[in-house]
């Protein structure tokens, strides 16, 4: 996890972190000394969880020194790369990998991660041969989370609104070219359950331009039902309701050229070939009910299908952690490391923190205040001597065998002159920046 670039994250509040982007895992902590006097941490990941827990340890050992390394030649990890651009102030996701379908035709063209559709439209380095076809006139989203609801909108947000974000030209270009005229957003439970927030559903409700598509009757009882819900998910709901009843003939948007809608009660059963084979053209949905109630609820087939006509799928399913290092302790179903508040399970002196930590739940502050329960636990540790004992050499080693491998590290300097490179070209067209997506262009700009 990590912090755009827009954002303009003050690192003079970690004096004493030296930031060595070569190298990114999801954010971990490993405590290289345990002589209190001095001790040195290193700090594996360039984001939220990392910085937070880095900057708790700062904050309360005077003399902690962090080093803090990332796999990108820019620090930030995917907030910069992984919410839309036109909300700078939450970005807010991370871990490396996604769900996968797991039915038959995802592997078809036209079948797309939104983790990756959202690193092709922020400028991550990997995912920017992605080339989405936007020739259709309906996509798909599947999932109804607030990285679904990102992903809706910027296909729906007119083009204007966009040239005033920091979303990379290339992505920009192919969305003024868009045939997108409808965003379908698929759910397997119904609206009680819904994952977004509702922030991203009333800035989806009054996007320009659009239209939300949602049946009346997906909501029968659910005013009674709504009751004795917790309240933000009462609100949420009640908004839902509010926009599925309400009159839209009395609406301007009832004529707006583009639409939105949200489907429940459906899971993916197959992605549907065209005539010839060759892309997507549809999903085949199962139709589902309910088991339970309320966020244990479960969603069970009923044995009908419907078939949602569409050029373009987005999976939306979730996000995973990956395992770094066959050293490392790590639960495979879960995609967590093991750990008790922290505490990598088995491996003293070794940390985690993020989403790598508890799963892919929550968002910025969430991971803010689970970072600095974890630089609390690596402090008691080191305060009652329960760290690995005997002298380490922290950065030194890490120094020496780049050197021998070859490679030169983009140092905190190096990266505040392709930030100022960043912010000179989007000035130029009216952009807050205008990202640098090349890894090589990067090094050559820096004379690596």
């Amino acid at each position: 996890m990590a912090l755009r670039c827009s954002c303009r994250w003050p690192w003079s509040a970690w004096p004493r972190t030296r930031p060595s982007f070569a190298r990114n895992t999801p954010s971990l902590c490993q405590q290289f000394s345990t002589q209190e006097i001095n001790p040195q941490i290193c700090v594996v990941g360039s984001g939220p969880a990392g910085f937070y827990t880095a900057q708790h340890v700062l904050k309360h050992h005077a003399k902690a020194h962090v080093d803090i390394y990332e796999r990108q030649p820019v620090p930030f990890g995917l907030v910069r790369f992984g919410v839309a651009p036109d909300h700078p102030e939450v970005k807010s996701y991370g871990a490396e990998d996604h769900q996968t379908l797991g039915v038959q035709g995802e592997q078809l063209p036209g079948v797309l991660s939104a983790r990756a559709f959202v690193g092709w439209y922020n400028g991550l380095p990997e995912n920017q041969a992605l080339a989405p076809d936007l020739s259709c006139d309906t996509a798909v989203i599947l999932g109804q989370g607030n990285v679904a609801l990102d992903v809706a909108r910027i296909l729906l947000t007119p083009i204007e609104h966009l040239e005033k974000t920091d979303i990379t030209e290339a992505a920009l270009e192919a969305l003024r070219q868009s045939q997108v005229k409808t965003v379908w957003i698929v759910g397997r439970r119904g609206p009680l359950q819904v994952a977004f927030t509702i922030k991203e559903l009333r800035e989806m409700i009054q996007l320009p331009g659009t239209r939300p598509l949602l049946d009346p009757a997906d909501f029968l009882g659910l005013q009674d039902r709504i009751k004795e819900v917790p309240r933000p998910r009462k609100r949420l709901t009640e908004l839902l309701l509010q926009t599925a009843t309400g009159q839209p003939g009395a609406d301007h948007r009832a004529r707006a050229p583009r639409a939105w809608g949200l489907r429940f009660f459906r899971s993916p059963q197959q992605v549907l070939p065209s005539p010839d084979g060759q892309r997507a053209a549809g999903v085949r949905l199962a139709v589902t009910r309910l088991e339970g109630t309320g966020e244990a609820a479960r969603a069970v087939p009923t044995g009908d299908v419907e078939d949602l006509p569409c050029g373009l799928v987005l999976s939306s399913l979730g996000y995973r952690s990956r395992p770094i290092d066959p050293s490392v302790p790590f639960d495979p179903k879960l995609g967590i490391i093991p750990n008790t508040e922290g505490r990598v399970v088995d491996a003293p002196g070794l940390y985690c923190s993020g989403w790598v930590k508890r799963g892919p739940t929550g968002v910025i502050a969430t991971t803010m205040t689970d970072s600095f329960l974890t630089g609390q636990t690596l402090l008691q540790d080191l305060k009652a001597g329960l760290l690995p004992s005997g002298p380490r050499p922290g950065y030194a080693a890490i120094q020496a065998l780049l050197g021998s491998r070859g490679v030169r590290p983009v140092s905190f300097s190096d990266w505040e002159k392709l930030d100022a490179e960043e912010v000179s070209r989007g000035q130029s067209v009216g952009k807050p920046r205008e990202k640098l997506v090349d890894p090589q262009e990067m090094l050559r700009l820096l004379g690596h």
